[in-house]
């Protein structure tokens, strides 16, 4: 099998999965924003944040630290692979012990803190949302490092269907907030045993045994430092505008902003697929030798990635106040503007979730920590600059801006790893531009008509067959190519 073949086979995989989690992802938003109504959902989405930056702390990076040595001596060193495994796993247990206890120990001064009494049974839940969420990301990576694609995109889909059902059953039983951040736990939980068992069963028992390479658990201790200051600051960027969004306004505010910001990380399923699949290939591709071909399946990602999300944001942009009235209803239309900022967040992270990833399994995890870290403290200064003067759209510029200069550092950093065909890249990106242009006419020419499901999904087909008319005419979309990929 062709490595393009292979590549193309593990991508639908992974994009199977993560569509799977967005289609019961959505669901589940839509579901918990109206049965929750705006301060109920606010709330939880508020705890989920400060959860989110304790999960940071607990997974200190060791997941995808292991990750990267599993695919490094996976095809030279195999009898390390139990070494690797194991020590990975139980650092990862100390830290998440360590963050669970101070998390519950912590539980009401932290709610203090923030202002709201109300979160600290939250908090409290969300120990168990902690350990669970740390061990499902830890099989993944892992999994990724042996890219097992398949079993890793299981683990995804475990995940989603499974809380889709206990998020709402937990919610209609009535117990609202703390029902639905349990049924986050619950899926979490058994998507990380099932993985787990498989690592253990089809890897781990079947992997030789060799004497233990001098300084491996040092090189891999070491190798998580950078990938912890990567997630420390992704936390920060991701994370403490909600927070602060919750400190400055209200749960209802939070709410809002994060409608918008789901909406936009549901679209990034294609790229967030890709981005999976090609980032231990990279470091594969190097170790051999190959490093014109890990350039140009970059390339190829890129451009085509750019040649869907770019023309999908501006139709975003004249759609936005009919979709999020018709699927969250009136009350949340506080969300659009919100919405119309974050199109070029969907974007920036087209570029970056090809990137930032494969840059970890090349190596070059330091230089993207202290690119993160840098635009993640400025995103911080500019939120607490922005939201007590513009609200909810504030914080939206802040990461808008931000993550604009980190992506183009990931693009810098990684055009020193690979040749770049820099010239390549902005001629196809100037076809993008235009394409997107023509799109943008004939659908603003009809967007006035939305009045209901059917007028919107009218739009959206009128808005994809353009795309496609003028991609296939100016040749960047090669129709036989995409048929090729998708049987």
């Amino acid at each position: 099998m062709s490595l393009q073949t292979d590549l193309g086979n593990r991508f639908r995989i992974e994009l199977v999965s993560r569509i799977a989690a967005i289609c019961s992802g959505m669901i589940l938003t839509v579901m918990l924003a109206r049965l929750l109504e705006p301060d109920g959902y606010g709330l939880l989405f508020f705890a989920l944040s400060i959860l989110g930056t304790a999960k940071m702390v607990s997974k200190l990076g060791l997941g995808k630290s292991t990750g990267r040595y599993v695919a490094k001596y996976n095809t030279s060193a195999r009898g390390q692979l139990p070494h690797i495994l194991e020590f990975g796993l139980l650092a990862n247990l100390v830290t998440i012990a360590i963050t669970c206890l101070g998390l519950f120990v912590f539980a009401a001064e932290i709610a203090a803190l923030a202002g709201e009494p109300d979160l600290e049974p939250l908090l409290l839940v969300g120990v168990l949302f902690v350990l669970c969420g740390t061990l499902k990301t830890f099989v993944r990576k892992v999994l990724q490092g042996f890219e097992d694609i398949k079993t890793a995109a299981l683990v995804k889909i475990i995940d989603a269907s499974s809380k889709l059902l206990f998020v709402v059953a937990l919610v209609i039983l009535g117990y609202e907030a703390i029902g639905a951040l349990l049924g986050y736990a619950l899926s979490l939980g058994l998507a990380a045993a099932v993985g787990g068992i498989i690592i253990y069963w089809r890897y781990y028992r079947s992997s030789p045994r060799a004497p233990r390479e001098s300084g491996l658990r040092r090189r891999i201790g070491e190798y998580s430092i950078p990938i912890t200051a990567t997630s420390t600051a992704n936390v920060l960027d991701k994370q403490v505008d909600t927070i602060l969004i919750g400190f400055f306004l209200t749960p209802a505010a939070v709410g809002f902003y994060t409608v918008a910001k789901q909406v936009i990380e549901s679209v990034e399923a294609p790229m967030a697929s890709l981005g999976f699949t090609l980032s231990p290939t990279y470091e594969v591709q190097k170790e051999q030798g190959n490093a014109d071909t890990a350039a140009r399946l970059y390339e190829a990602a890129l451009t085509n990635g750019l040649l869907v999300y770019v023309p999908a944001a501006a139709g975003l942009v004249l759609v936005a106040e009919p979709f999020v009235e018709l699927v969250f209803g009136a009350e949340y239309l506080e969300a659009v503007p919100v919405l119309q900022v974050f199109a070029l967040y969907a974007v920036l992270l087209a570029i970056t979730n090809i990137t930032s990833n494969g840059l970890d399994y090349l190596g070059r995890a330091r230089a993207r920590a202290v690119a993160k870290g840098i635009t993640a403290v400025a995103n911080v200064v500019l939120n607490i600059i922005l939201i007590p003067r513009h609200g909810v759209v504030g914080a939206a510029v802040a990461t808008v801006i931000t993550h604009s200069v980190y992506t183009l550092a990931n693009l810098y950093i990684i055009n020193q790893e690979f040749d770049l065909r820099i010239l390549y890249i902005l001629r196809q990106s100037g076809g993008i531009v235009f394409i997107t242009l023509v799109m943008s006419v004939a659908v603003a020419t009809v967007a006035g008509s939305i009045q209901g499901w059917l007028t919107l999904f009218s739009v959206i087909t009128v808005g994809v067959l353009v795309w496609a008319v003028t991609a296939v005419l100016t040749g960047l979309l090669d129709m036989q190519a995409v048929r090729s990929h998708l049987v």
